[in-house]
């Protein structure tokens, strides 16, 4: 990863990012405990008092919400270094975390359940954790995105090792929500990889912004960074879907996902455009689709964003740039199709059935009075239906300015104000250039204008074949056998003694082999070999790894010597996935505290149904209402009849899979 301390602006901003996350966290907890006092004390100064201090925690709590917001619509620092012309597009922040120490657990999990020394796996131990904190500082680019995707693997591995079903391993992984900057705590290791997930798609997004766009190259690696941000980010909505924070949540998701394609379709258009636009019929009516595409995108992006519940989570000025992007677009599409009717009169030697087809594909409808034929034919037809559109693109123009001005953030961005009112000005300019002298007379509404593009934009999913990884703990045996779900009894030393030739007993399977067709008489059986025991090392030679004819060598290169060889047995385990993980998802009511994670069985068949959960995190005092801790995760109502799929730990494409 990157230096955590260097003095880039994007560090900058995680750091201040980090920091705003502990503030935000410390305040939560005191409005918690003021609201618990509220509901114990009855002591009305004592209440008073409580009240005026909620007040103030809560007053502090949306200006820090402010600020995060503020680091969240800090576009210019993501954007390319090179003097640009072009509206900034959005990025993602990355999600932090607090440090993990893994060593304890692991090395007690390997002494316990794989009966070996765990001392042996130091290394092992520190390389994953050293590789877990490299990913809070990834690099901005290929290698921090396969880091990223290195370390996500390595966890399926993880998982399979050392993470059980019907227990939790006592590794707490806490994570701030992107937007809210609320933490989340969970002993599950989904939501270390969902999280894992979500930087992944986060770092696209900051690798597609930084992308240098006044360059074909440039604009085609920030098409194919976005692209890839919202495959991933998709991928994470199907796979995880009871993520446990709003940044994580299917509404969110789904909205970043769109706006991830609006702005790859953005630069699909300054793609086309970047060598000139010319002044030609054809070229014009191609432009004017596509420019009305990004139009349409935006505006759906818009609509989403308005949408609850991402409207209360969403950043305020993110929604206000979709808006702007959306009326920009649509003005320029009324502008460019106004100098199609302005600018190109039809001649003697054009193809008229041509523009006539080009001309209609633009439109749903025309004004009433009017046809595609004869208003290219008619200049004074042609002359009015070109200003209905300037005046359209003015309009358009104008709103976007406004809201632009609205903002405070937006405000401050140079650049967007200089692009805004340089289109502004050109269509102002272009509408003084036609005649005035009739109006008054000027009556037609400009239609509106059907998008088109020939550049279809789709999400790429992650593509976690081209990243070839190690399990680090290869050691303990193949992963199909050496699981943390199958129970193993402690390896049994067993001397085999050759009787005239033979063993007692064949082998079969893979690696490791297993004991076949043992002879109970044989002398094997008599000192404690079982059928279906599993070969694990021959003479002090670990053999987890080795096949039926690599051991068999091994028997031979002994001869007529005694065999000391160690096998394991199966115990048989009824695992039960465990139902005390807090999830977030629409219509679960319990809740569990930060602290109490975990809970006793009968203390979760006692619980009382809650009334309808506020937001995770309510800003105003309303949420004096919420349980006995503000700062809590939700969970699933004990007693639920719907039955959970079981998640395959490492089955990347298992899209029916969620955080339990």
């Amino acid at each position: 990863g990157c230096n955590p301390l260097a003095e880039t602006g994007r560090s900058k901003l995680q750091n201040q990012r980090a920091l705003l996350n502990q503030q935000i966290l410390r305040a939560v907890r005191m409005r918690a405990g003021a609201e618990n006092l509220l509901r114990a004390t009855t002591n009305n100064k004592v209440r008073e008092q409580v009240l005026l201090e909620l007040s103030f925690v809560n007053s502090d709590l949306q200006i820090l919400k402010e600020e995060l917001e503020g680091l969240n619509i800090s576009v210019e620092v993501y954007q390319n270094t090179k003097e640009t012309f072009s509206i900034p597009l959005v990025p993602l922040g990355l999600k932090e975390t607090k440090e993990v120490d893994f060593t304890l657990p692991l090395k007690d999990f390997i002494l316990e359940h794989y009966s070996e020394d765990s001392s042996e796996y130091e290394d092992e131990i520190a390389d994953l954790m050293d590789l877990r904190q490299a990913c809070r500082t990834p690099s901005r680019d290929e290698a921090g995105i396969e880091m990223l995707m290195s370390y996500f693997l390595q966890l399926g591995y993880v998982e399979n090792r050392f993470f059980p079903p019907t227990r939790h391993m006592g590794v707490l992984f806490t994570w701030y929500d992107s937007f809210t900057g609320v933490p989340v705590c969970q002993q599950n290791l989904l939501l270390e990889r969902a999280s894992i997930l979500f930087n992944i798609g986060a770092l696209y997004t900051q690798i597609g912004t930084r992308c240098n766009r006044q360059t074909q190259a440039g604009l085609e690696s920030a098409v194919d960074a976005f692209q890839r941000a919202a495959g991933v980010l998709s991928y994470l909505k199907e796979t995880f879907t009871h993520t446990p924070s709003y940044d994580m949540s299917p509404a969110m998701l789904n909205v970043l996902v769109k706006m991830m394609l609006a702005q790859a379709q953005e630069c699909v258009f300054e793609q086309i455009g970047l060598p000139g636009i010319r002044n030609e019929f054809f070229t014009l009516v191609k432009m004017t689709q596509e420019v009305a595409k990004v139009g349409e995108v935006y505006m759906l992006v818009n609509m989403a964003m308005n949408q609850e519940p991402v409207k209360e989570n969403i950043p305020y000025s993110w929604s206000k740039l979709t808006q702007i992007k959306s009326d920009h677009y649509k003005a320029l599409a009324h502008y460019f199709i106004a100098t199609i009717l302005c600018d190109h009169e039809l001649q003697s030697g054009d193809d008229e059935d041509e523009q006539e087809k080009a001309l209609s594909q633009l439109y749903d409808y025309m004004p009433e009075g009017l046809m595609v034929l004869s208003v290219l034919k008619d200049k004074v037809q042609r002359k009015q239906l070109g200003k209905a559109h300037l005046r359209k693109a003015i309009v358009y123009h104008e709103e976007a300015l406004r809201v632009c001005g609205l903002c405070k953030k937006l405000r401050n961005i140079d650049v967007l104000q200089e692009v805004l009112t340089a289109a502004h000005k050109r269509s102002l300019l272009k509408y003084a250039q036609q005649e005035t002298e009739d109006d008054f007379l000027s009556l037609i509404q400009a239609p509106d204008i059907l998008s088109k593009t020939e550049h279809k934009i789709e999400t790429i999913g992650p593509q976690f074949s081209k990243v070839k990884i190690k399990d680090f703990f290869h050691r303990l045996g193949p992963l199909t056998v050496f699981s943390a779900k199958q129970r193993w009894t402690a390896p049994r030393t067993i001397h085999i003694h050759h009787e005239a030739g033979e063993l007692g007993f064949s082998l079969k399977g893979g690696s490791p082999v297993q004991i076949h067709c043992l002879d109970p008489a044989c002398s094997a059986a008599s000192v404690g070999l079982k059928e279906g025991d599993y070969i694990v090392s021959v003479g002090g030679t670990d053999c987890k790894w080795l096949g039926v004819n690599e051991v068999l060598e091994k028997f031979n290169s002994v001869g007529e010597q005694t065999i000391e060889i160690e096998v394991i047995s199966c115990q048989d385990t009824a695992a039960s996935m465990h139902s005390k993980s807090a999830t977030y998802s629409v219509g679960m009511q319990k809740t569990y505290s930060l602290i109490c994670l975990a809970m006793d069985e009968d203390k979760i068949g006692q619980t009382k149904k809650a009334p309808l959960k506020l937001p995770f995190l309510s800003w105003g005092t309303k949420n004096r209402q919420k349980a006995a801790s503000t700062l809590c995760l939700p969970s699933a109502v004990a007693g639920s009849s719907r039955t959970k799929k079981k998640l395959s730990p490492f089955t990347l494409l298992n899209t029916e899979s969620s955080l339990y």
